[in-house]
């Protein structure tokens, strides 16, 4: 694609595609096959500044933005998408909301070793109770003293088995369902922090999916991220960023799907010719790249919004729907070009095939999209209308 990047930006593009390939490609179809985490990636994205793309330098990190972001997420999805959910869930939602919610304090205790990858990020959002229904969340957070007493399970927590730092979402106003939430940064070594249950994936089985559990967990009082009963707005805000992560890695599934199925079809002969000169194949990639294409888009555009501060709750919807669908048709159309073959874990598409279908259920289903972007457009048209 000819989207024109800055000097700057191609460099990142460029360095983060180099390190799929050389780096992350060798490893990356075996810990897939055994469900292993393979920790050294993450130290050598430390070191080339990718796991704090977004933290200020002050932090440790290198300062860029949520553009940047998305280009480097996509270059890893294309080799590995289970790294990028984890790369994801770091930088757009554990950093991002320490960068904006938390204390200087909480800034210089954890952004400098998130950044780093020193330690990784968790997101707990998610319970049993709660899922698309943030204002759901039953997990509870009682003041004590100088502590919070936090009671409650979370589920599907990606990394939260690895991560050092957890932002965690617990009631501490049973009564309010939307101001009575509040934030915490909360780590594995807190008394009364247990890890349940590792889920057993379809895909994306290099990265790890748990489930927390907190018994009297002692948290801090200087581990509240923003004020008390913030948590509502913290939780929905860093939605549109996971979203755009994951509209990114949605993207970075697509291409690499395509591009297997372009480079099968070129060698795979049937009635003595290619069945990339069939019609029927090429139609199939027309609608791929066209797809791909229209999806990046619509990531650049939300992405440039985010860097801007503008809200952009409804444009984060339209590309993580938008992309998601475009992962998993993309995926179920190169299957199908390479037809028995592609159900064998011989091929890479197999892989990528499963690893697409939770793009459209993860930050938020599909389902859940359409009701964000319907509310928005309503309420544009609405407040256009004349009295």
């Amino acid at each position: 694609m000819n989207y024109p990047l800055s000097e700057e930006e191609r460099i990142i593009q460029k360095t983060a595609r180099d390190f799929a390939t050389k780096d992350l490609a060798p490893v990356a179809e075996a810990a897939n096959k055994e469900g292993t985490f393979p920790d050294e990636v993450y130290t050598k994205l430390g070191e080339l500044g990718f796991m704090g793309i977004t933290v200020p330098e002050e932090y440790g990190g290198v300062g860029l933005n949520n553009f940047s972001l998305v280009l480097v997420l996509e270059e890893i999805s294309r080799v590995c998408a289970s790294t990028a959910v984890t790369m994801s869930v770091h930088n757009s939602l554990t950093n991002w909301a320490i960068k904006t919610y938390g204390s200087e304090d909480l800034k210089k205790r954890y952004l400098p070793r998130l950044a780093t990858a020193e330690i990784l990020g968790a997101y707990a959002l998610t319970e049993p109770s709660a899922g698309s229904d943030v204002s759901s969340v039953r997990m509870s957070a009682v003041k004590k003293g100088n502590e919070y007493i936090l009671n409650g399970t979370k589920i599907f927590i990606s990394t939260g088995n690895k991560a050092g730092a957890v932002i965690v979402f617990a009631r501490t106003n049973p009564d309010d369902r939307k101001h009575g939430l509040s934030a915490f940064v909360v780590e594995p070594d807190f008394p009364g922090f247990s890890v349940g249950k590792i889920e057993k994936k379809m895909g994306l089985k290099a990265s790890t999916t748990v489930e927390l559990v907190f018994e009297d967990c002692r948290v801090p009082e200087e581990n509240l991220l923003g004020e008390e009963g913030a948590g509502m707005k913290i939780a929905l805000a860093g939605l549109d960023g996971g979203r755009i992560g994951i509209a990114a890695q949605s993207v970075g599934i697509a291409q690499a799907a395509m591009d297997e199925a372009v480079k099968f079809s070129r060698e795979r002969i049937q009635f003595n010719k290619r069945i990339i000169d069939f019609q029927s194949t090429r139609w199939k990639i027309a609608d791929m790249a066209t797809a791909i294409e229209a999806a990046r888009l619509l990531i650049y555009r939300v992405a440039k919004l985010r860097d801007e501060g503008q809200p952009c709750s409804k444009e984060a919807s339209m590309a993580k729907l938008f992309a998601s669908r475009t992962a998993n048709r993309t995926a179920y159309d190169a299957l199908q070009i390479h037809g028995g073959v592609g159900y064998t874990e011989e091929f890479l598409i197999e892989r990528l095939y499963r690893d697409a279908r939770v793009t459209e259920i993860y930050e938020g289903t599909s389902e859940i999209q359409r009701l964000v972007i319907s509310k928005r457009v309503i309420e544009e048209y609405e407040k256009s209308m004349p009295e």
